[in-house]
This record gives structure tokens, sequence and C-alpha cells, in this order.
């Protein structure tokens, strides 16, 4: 039984990207993140962006490696089979009962929201106040991961 198509991991981290280029462009959150992180434009000068960019293309990858058992439920049913007993035949009819319960864009989007709001926002909201940054960096910040994986989500739950 296939749940992941490895190809959904791959497109979910590319709109992690995508999603950046759009959220800090400086029409967007940019010039407000550039602002309330203490960044300026003597900063970025001599970074190596193709670094970044590819750490964060990797990060991004690790990121879709993680949502799959938290956006498809069928994923903790399927850990069920895991061990001894292997898969019974009780355990492969339900998932051929079952296999495209919930598996929709709009399911997954819901579920990738939820990630943001209960796990990205107080891991980055936590940082924030340690690093005396204000609201404003905090809801720029969280919101961009809110956003992403809200889409990374959908992606990965929706794509067999």
């Amino acid at each position: 039984m296939e749940f992941l198509n490895p190809l959904s991991l791959l497109v979910a981290a590319v709109s992690a990207l995508i999603v950046g280029f759009v959220w800090y462009n400086p029409k967007v959150f940019g010039t407000a993140w550039m602002k309330a992180a203490d960044m300026d434009e003597e900063k970025m000068k001599g970074v190596n962006m193709a670094k970044i960019f590819a750490l964060a293309l990797l990060f991004a990858i690790m990121l879709a490696l993680a949502l799959p058992p938290m956006v498809i439920h069928q994923m903790g049913a399927l850990s069920l089979a895991q061990g001894d007993l292997g898969v019974l035949p009780s355990h492969e009819a339900f998932l051929n009962d079952y296999s495209d319960a919930f598996r929709t864009f709009k399911h997954g989007a819901f579920h990738g929201f939820m990630s943001g709001l209960f796990i990205a926002l107080p891991i980055l909201g936590t940082n924030a106040l340690f690093e005396r940054k204000g609201a404003k960096y905090i809801f720029i910040n969280s919101g961009y991961w809110i956003v992403t994986l809200t889409i990374m989500g959908g992606i990965i739950c929706a794509w067999r």
C-alpha cells in the first residue's frame, strides 16, 4: 500500500522557498522583517546566498520528511503493521477500505496549519523572546512558517 509519493516531499520543500521569496519580498514583509530583525543592506553584503538557499532547501526537505505522519492519517495505521506480526489480513482490509480517507489538499493544509500554529509559533516565539525581538518579528517569521506548513501539508497529503 503506497501512501507517500516521494516527489510530493520535494515539491513541498521547494514550496517553502517559493513562499519565502514572496513572504520576505520588500513589497510584502521583507522591509518590515529587516527592521524587526535588525538587518540592513550592509549586513547582507558578502553573504554566500547559494549556501544559504542550499541549506534552506535541505532544511525544508527535512521538514517535508517529518510532516507525513502529521498530515496523512494512514501513516499511523500503517505503523501498526510493524513488528513480529507483519501485515494481517484484517489490517490490509482496513487500509484498502480507508486508504483514500481524508487525502485532500484541504485536510493536509489544516494539519499543516495546526503544526505551524502549535509547533513553529511556540518555538520561534520562545527564541525571539530570549533574543529580545518584538512581536512584529515573531508574527512575521511565525506567519511565514504557518503559511508554509499549511501549503506543505496540503501538497503532501493530497499527492498520491
